[in-house]
């Protein structure tokens, strides 16, 4: 950091710059980022989005309730509720807020030279990098809040009191950290690029097409657990809502085959709670330093 020499004395010996400490400057640039986010125009876009769809379900499901409710029905029970609605669409809306809040978080700094300016402040990078991820953390998280929220209060006019069964707690709070494994990677490409639409383009190909596909091909064709892709262990989301919970490090196996063509045993592998947590965590934590170390060596030019 430049020296500061005084002004009044130049002979007096020039003093340091200081830089402030990290966490008020955390602090300071997740609120500034969080008031980005809340009055963008994609965090409207997506929360009405989540909201109408939200909305059309619960019509739908309330007009066709009597063929919904007969044995094996999705509203035969809470966990036949959630695990068809919540664990359907949960991993979605975790990729599309990641993708909207992250793909473009650090890659924006570099496109819009806002980066160029403000590394020239007394700021941390590892502060900006922490800040913005604590501010797409907590916008997701409104985004997914709010269709839950939807979700439970259907589930209250179904159900009643036995709408809030334990399972549902486990899939949401897998749901969370997949979401920071979600956005941890997201960070990771949005550092690779200097143009934000690679890191939108990348992230959601990736997200909604690649990891499905690569998975299908290590389980279908080498006939191997998946454990290495991410998209795997959020397959736990739905899995706790089934009614039976594998708590291992071990998925569950499954033989299956297809409705049409040649008679080919297909493998289906589903991740056990304990090694979705160990997946989601490793995701979460070697991207994130990963990310971070490259936004620190990267130069704003």
């Amino acid at each position: 950091m430049a020296a500061v020499v005084n002004a009044e004395n130049p002979a007096a010996p020039a003093t340091r710059l200081q830089v402030p400490a990290s966490f008020p400057q955390v602090l300071k640039l997740t609120r500034a980022q969080l008031q980005e986010y809340l009055a963008s125009r994609r965090f409207t876009v997506l929360l009405t989005m989540f909201f109408a769809v939200g909305v059309a379900l619960t019509a739908v499901v309330y007009l066709y309730r009597s063929s919904l409710d007969g044995p094996g029905g999705m509203l035969s029970g809470p966990l036949s509720w959630y695990s068809t609605i919540w664990g359907t669409a949960a991993v979605y809306i975790v990729v599309l807020s990641a993708v909207f809040f992250g793909g473009d978080a650090i890659a924006g700094e570099f496109q819009n030279k806002t980066g160029y300016f403000l590394m020239g402040l007394p700021i941390r990078r590892a502060s900006v990098y922490i800040g913005k991820f604590l501010a797409a953390l907590a916008t997701s998280s409104c985004v997914i809040a709010v269709f839950f929220g939807i979700v439970i209060a259907n589930g209250v006019g179904y159900f009643g009191m036995n709408a809030f069964p334990w399972q549902l707690w486990l899939s949401l709070g897998l749901t969370a950290l997949y979401l920071l494994a979600v956005l941890g990677t997201t960070f990771l490409f949005s550092s690779l690029f200097k143009t934000s639409a690679y890191g939108f383009v990348l992230t959601a190909i990736l997200f909604l097409f690649g990891f499905n596909i690569l998975q299908d091909l290590v389980s279908g064709v080498v006939k191997t657990e998946p454990w290495m892709v991410i998209s795997y262990a959020s397959s736990s989301i739905t899995q706790v809502l089934s009614g039976s919970v594998n708590w291992g490090i071990a998925g569950t196996v499954s033989h299956g085959v297809p409705r049409t063509g040649p008679p080919v045993n297909i493998v289906f592998y589903t991740a056990g709670v304990g090694e979705a947590v160990v997946i989601m965590v490793a995701y979460f934590v070697l991207t994130a330093i990963v990310g971070l170390v490259m936004f620190e060596r990267e130069e704003f030019t």
